[in-house]
């Protein structure tokens, strides 16, 4: 059995951080927290990094995670966006970087399969497979989806890490088969 541990997943935003702790107990996820860290009330960008970098810190102070499953930034056109945002996950890297805890980043696309099965699903569609495969009540989820955004990081790097395939190494089906003549049926 896999060691019980802990995974923070990092929505990043300069306008809105999302994110979401999981605790892993016996090879099964819970919910610990989930939140946001509301960044428009500061005018400065720099001022904002900081904010971020603070409140990263901060959860990992008190959630001690194994891990950090972040959003990588995707591909728009929008140039000073994609600065900002590849500042804002940089800066919750280096708070991880700086309490050693390793990182794993997630694309967009890939989080979304990995919840939901489907690359195009809705934000929205995202927070209900995470209420449903978490057990999480209503009264715990949030309206701001960022959160649930940072949560689906950490269960996605969950659903990676905790794949019993991917444990067994294996050059192709001969490779399987010769390791398990047993399955094979003639």
């Amino acid at each position: 059995m896999i060691r019980d541990r802990i995974i923070l997943g990092i929505d990043p935003g300069t306008i809105v951080m999302g994110y979401g702790v999981l605790i892993i107990e016996g090879n099964k996820p819970h919910l610990e927290t989930m939140g946001i860290l509301q960044l428009n009330k500061f005018e400065d960008h720099y001022l904002r990094l900081r904010k971020i970098f603070e409140r990263v810190t901060g959860l990992i102070d008190q959630y001690t995670p194994d891990e950090l499953a972040i959003e990588a930034p995707f591909f728009g056109k929008n140039v000073q966006s994609m600065l900002k945002l590849g500042r804002a996950q940089g800066v919750a890297m280096a708070a991880a970087l700086n309490r050693d805890i390793p990182i794993f980043e997630y694309a967009p696309l890939k989080i979304k399969m990995s919840i939901t099965g489907s690359g195009s699903a809705s934000k929205e569609q995202v927070a209900g497979m995470l209420q449903r495969f978490l057990h999480i009540p209503d009264e715990h989820m949030l309206p701001q989806l960022d959160a649930t955004d940072g949560l689906a990081a950490a269960l996605c790097h969950y659903f990676q890490t905790n794949n019993p395939v991917s444990e067994k190494k294996y050059t192709g089906w001969k490779d399987f088969v010769a390791k398990h003549p047993g399955k094979v049926k003639k």
